[in-house]
């Protein structure tokens, strides 16, 4: 199954100027956040696929309901065609704004769903707006990885590891792709297509 993962930038090759046959074959969208609920809306409608997404730090305009067809996945797990697909939303917290977390905040999110990663024993992708720790991130607060998001990757090995928030324009040598063990992690800024195996 082609997946198509977004975030943080809405592009004009999925929005003004969509041409429906050369995403034809995408199987699901999943969101990274700090993207408009109308995008989000649009790309669901017009692919006609599920489309799961999380919160990013400037997505306060989404509180209250979700982008039409669209799934918030924020401390969730659900199960599209045999792939386990776990959502955690937010940046590091820096001013208190809403969909910032602090390191224990997060951790406390993750244990929530501790009790359905062991029934479904893992997951394939998880997808989070902020980076995990020393991967893709950088020091400032705003910025700043989860350790978590670490110790979520050592302990499930998930295949995909999802992210958002830190855009490739900012003037860094970031990879998009870093590969840590076994779990691939993707930086989705704009958008990135992925290829996984699915019922």
């Amino acid at each position: 199954m082609k997946v198509l993962t977004v975030s943080d930038t809405v592009e004009t090759a999925l929005y003004d100027n969509f041409q429906p046959e050369r995403f034809a074959d995408i199987g699901m969208v999943l969101g990274c956040g700090d993207l408009p609920k109308e995008y989000l809306s649009f790309l669901v409608t017009m692919l006609n696929v599920p489309l799961f997404y999380v919160k990013g730090n400037h997505d306060i305009h989404i509180d209250g309901y979700n982008p039409g067809g669209c799934v918030n996945l924020d401390e969730k797990l659900v199960v599209h065609r045999g792939v386990r697909i776990l959502g955690l939303q937010g940046s590091h917290w820096y001013n208190g704004k809403p969909n910032q977390y602090t390191e224990p905040q997060m951790r406390r999110k993750i244990r929530k769903v501790r009790l359905k990663l062991w029934r479904l024993k893992g997951v394939d992708i998880v997808i989070t707006h902020a980076p995990p720790r020393h991967i893709h991130d950088q020091d400032d607060p705003c910025h700043r990885g989860f350790e978590c998001f670490r110790e979520l990757i050592d302990q499930y090995a998930p295949s995909y590891f999802l992210h958002g928030h830190v855009h490739l324009n900012y003037g860094y040598a970031a990879p998009r792709i870093t590969e840590i063990n076994h779990t691939k992690v993707i930086n989705s800024y704009g958008h990135h297509i992925f290829q996984i195996e699915a019922e």
